[in-house]
C-alpha cells in the first residue's frame, strides 16, 4: 500500500523526508513554502540535492507538493489571477527541483462570476502554466472541494470541463479528497455512495487520471459543504466507510495521503496505524 501523511517542512525542506521516514511512510506530501504567503525564499540547489538524496535513501515512492492556499486560478480579479499563475509556475519549478512527482491545486473560487466563467479561467491559467513548465516532469492534480461559497470542483464534471478546455492536458490529473467529497454530497459512508463517487470519476475524467487520494474522515455532515477533516474512523464517514475506501481494488495502487488533525504529537502515527488495521479488517478500539 502506498501510504503517507502531509509532513512539515520546518527547519530545512529536506527535514520533511526524515519525518516521513520516521513515520514509516512510503509516500509523502508537503508545502514547499509557507502556504499563507506569496513571497518566499527559493529552495537552494544544496537543499534540493539533499531532499533528493534523503528521499532515495528512505525509499519514498511518490512526493506530492500542495500549492499555497492563496492561489486562485478561477479568480475574476486580474491581479490575483496573474499572481496565482506566476505562483503556481514557481511552485512547479520548485517541485521539479526537489524531484517531486505532482503538485496538488484547488480548482479555485469564481467569486460569484459564475461557474462557467470560473472553469474557463482555470483552463486558460493551466494552458499558461503547462506551457511555462514544459521542461518539468511534474504532474498537476486538480483536487475536489467541499463546495462552499463559490468554490469550483465539488462535482467531477468541473474537472472534466477544465481538462477538456486545456490544450495539452496530459500532465493534468485528479486528486480525490474523501472529506471534501463527503461534505459535497457523496456518501462515502455507504457502499452505494462510494460506488457512485468512483463511477462518476470514471465517467467524467477516467479513473486512470486519479493519481492521489487525500484520505480524511469528515467531521461535518453529509452535503454540509463544510470542509472539516477528522481522524480516520472518528467522523461521519466512519470506520466501515473508510475501510471500504482503503480496500477498494480500484484504488489499490493509488497513493493515499492523510491530512488528518495534528492535535497531538502522536496523531499521525495513530491515524496511520488505524489505516493499516482497517486494511486488514481489524476495527477493534477505533
Amino acid at each position: 500500500m502506498l501510504l503517507g501523511v502531509h509532513v512539515s517542512i520546518a527547519g530545512h525542506i529536506y527535514d520533511a523526508v526524515t519525518r516521513a521516514r520516521e513515520l514509516g511512510c512510503n509516500v509523502m506530501q508537503i508545502f514547499s513554502r509557507d502556504p499563507r504567503q506569496w513571497r518566499k525564499a527559493r529552495i537552494s540547489p544544496e537543499d534540493a540535492r539533499e531532499f533528493r538524496r534523503l528521499r532515495s535513501e528512505a525509499r519514498i515512492e511518490r512526493v506530492f507538493v500542495h500549492v499555497p492556499y492563496l492561489i486562485n486560478l478561477a479568480s475574476p480579479i486580474n491581479i490575483l489571477y496573474n499572481s496565482s499563475i506566476r505562483g503556481c509556475i514557481a511552485d512547479i519549478k520548485s517541485a521539479d527541483a526537489i524531484g517531486a512527482d505532482y503538485v496538488v491545486v484547488h480548482c479555485g473560487s469564481h467569486k460569484k462570476s459564475g461557474e462557467r466563467s470560473g472553469i474557463k479561467r482555470v483552463a486558460s491559467a493551466l494552458d499558461k502554466i503547462v506551457e511555462k513548465t514544459a521542461a518539468c516532469g511534474v504532474g498537476i492534480l486538480l483536487e475536489n472541494t467541499a463546495g462552499s461559497g463559490s468554490w469550483l470542483g465539488y462535482e467531477f464534471s468541473h474537472q472534466r470541463k477544465i481538462m477538456a478546455k486545456v490544450a495539452d492536458s496530459r500532465r493534468v490529473g485528479l486528486c480525490l479528497d474523501t472529506c471534501h467529497a463527503f461534505a459535497a454530497g457523496y456518501d462515502l459512508s455507504t457502499r452505494e455512495g462510494l460506488e457512485k463517487c468512483l463511477s462518476e470519476i470514471d465517467a467524467e475524467v477516467g479513473l486512470e487520471k486519479l493519481k492521489l487520494v487525500h484520505l480524511n474522515d469528515c467531521k461535518s455532515a453529509l452535503d454540509s459543504r463544510r470542509d472539516i477533516h477528522e481522524h480516520i474512523g472518528k467522523g461521519s464517514i466512519g470506520a466501515a466507510g473508510m475501510a471500504r475506501i482503503i480496500t477498494d481494488r480500484r484504488l489499490a495502487n493509488i497513493p493515499m495521503i492523510l491530512e488528518t488533525p495534528k492535535d497531538s504529537e502522536y496523531a499521525d502515527r495513530k491515524n496511520l496505524e488505524t489505516v493499516k488495521r482497517l486494511r486488514h479488517g481489524k476495527r477493534k478500539d477505533l
